[in-house]
């Protein structure tokens, strides 16, 4: 079998691109299922994050084919999320084989992420792995080479200074509203959201003094769980128009299919705060604020590609880092393709055993009829002992003969090493 990966990143899309072909988590079970069911896919894994959607699928190994499947993988992802493939087509990237080994092991350890070395990915990609194990696309091939990048990505961490600076979105986010703002001890922050981003974020606010936390989640217990570590305040999402005046930072990231915050409601809010202004940070894809909210006045709002200049200010000192890490990574790429390349010799080991046990399978049953028909023992095991090395050395021997004519003396060393690398000679054994 052959590894394509076909996807889009920060790199290839724009936000408003992206977030159109974001996989929810409630349509990602039968996604995959829907993505491995297609002709000559045979395993299949979806990765879905708001900066990037990609689609790990193990094909036939038929080159002539690649064309084709590729082209029919670009075909399912538009059709599944209602676009034209040629609305997308342009952003796409395609992965063959050893590449896609590469990139998946590059993605793995963060250096393919918006933020250099971010570990959030990691957790990602064993989400992905752990849906597709339990629909039963996640093959041999596609399941030893994400145990394989998860295993790259510990080494990466390990042995390298990748993960040393306090360098994400969360922290990027939190980076920019001090910009803005200066001090943030007299300033209120609305969290929206309760994930591991929101949870970085509000990390740094606290570090940073912020003087008080809203956590709005849709689930409010689990949003009171992640308040209380902060003392901060736990409301519902529909909560937010009674609150949201007293923001000064909202920091976004959840995984709602629609919009939360709309342009009026963030109007009636800057009405009752007299347009003091606010600091909009909106990390989810899809986005959670309305593009609209942008025109107002007294509004800063910055999505996830925003960002990037910030980002850059601070991955310095995770560039040499990187490099150990490529480093590594290559390595580890050819590591794989060494498993892969043992494979073959496994089914030709299973084949050969296979044959050779119905070759003796066959002239046991022939010395036991001889014993049956009252020929000694001697003689029936003389029988079974010059027979089976007969049967079992004919066809090497043959092919020798040919091989020997042909003159391929590497064919002839090869044999006598296979053969007789550890066999003594007759005349050894007579001394």
């Amino acid at each position: 079998m052959s590894i394509i990966t076909l996807g889009l990143n920060h790199k290839t899309a724009p936000v408003s691109i992206r977030e159109r072909l974001v996989f929810s988590p409630e349509s990602l079970a039968d996604a995959v299922k829907s993505l491995s069911a297609l002709e000559n896919i045979k395993e299949a894994a979806i990765l879905s994050t708001c900066n990037r959607t990609e689609l790990y699928c193990a094909t036939t190994d038929d080159k002539k084919l690649t064309q084709q499947v590729i082209d029919q993988i670009t075909e399912w992802l538009s059709q599944f999320h209602g676009l034209n493939s040629s609305d997308i087509h342009e952003h796409l990237y395609t992965h063959q084989h050893e590449e896609s080994i590469r990139h998946a092991l590059q993605v793995a350890c963060g250096l393919d992420s918006l933020v250099l070395g971010e570990p959030q990915i990691l957790g990602q990609m064993k989400q992905a792995y752990a849906q597709a194990n339990d629909q039963g696309t996640m093959g041999s091939l596609l399941g030893r080479l994400f145990q394989h990048a998860f295993s790259v990505a510990k080494q990466v961490r390990t042995d390298t200074a990748i993960g040393s600076s306090p360098v994400s979105v969360a922290f990027a986010a939190v980076s920019l509203s001090k910009q803005i703002f200066g001090e943030l001890n007299q300033l209120t922050a609305l969290m929206i959201g309760a994930g591991e981003t929101i949870e970085l974020a509000a990390r740094h606010l606290n570090g940073s003094n912020i003087k008080h936390m809203i956590i709005a989640n849709r689930s409010v217990d689990k949003g009171q769980v992640l308040a209380e570590q902060f003392a901060a305040e736990a409301i519902a999402l529909h909560q937010i128009p009674d609150y949201l005046h007293r923001a000064d930072i909202v920091i976004s990231s959840t995984a709602s299919p629609l919009p939360i915050l709309g342009k009026g409601a963030v109007e009636n809010a800057l009405k009752k705060r007299k347009h003091k202004p606010v600091f909009m940070c909106d990390i989810a894809v899809p986005r959670d604020v309305e593009p609209e909210v942008n025109e107002l006045d007294d509004v800063f709002l910055y999505t996830v590609d925003d960002l990037h200049e910030i980002i850059q200010e601070n991955l310095e000192s995770r560039q040499e880092a990187a490099e150990q890490a490529h480093e590594i990574i290559e390595n580890q790429v050819e590591d794989f393709l060494n498993w892969e390349r043992s494979l073959d010799s496994v089914e030709v080991i299973r084949d050969i055993r296979e044959h050779a046990q119905c070759i003796s399978s066959e002239i046991l049953q022939k010395a036991q009829a001889q014993l049956e028909q009252g020929k000694s023992a001697e003689d029936a095991l003389a029988f079974l002992a010059r027979t089976l090395t007969n049967k079992l050395l004919h066809q090497p021997s043959a092919t020798l003969r040919q091989t020997g004519e042909n003159s391929r003396h590497d064919l002839l060393d090869f044999a006598r090493q296979l053969f007789l690398s550890n066999a003594s000679k007759p005349s050894d054994k007579q001394k």
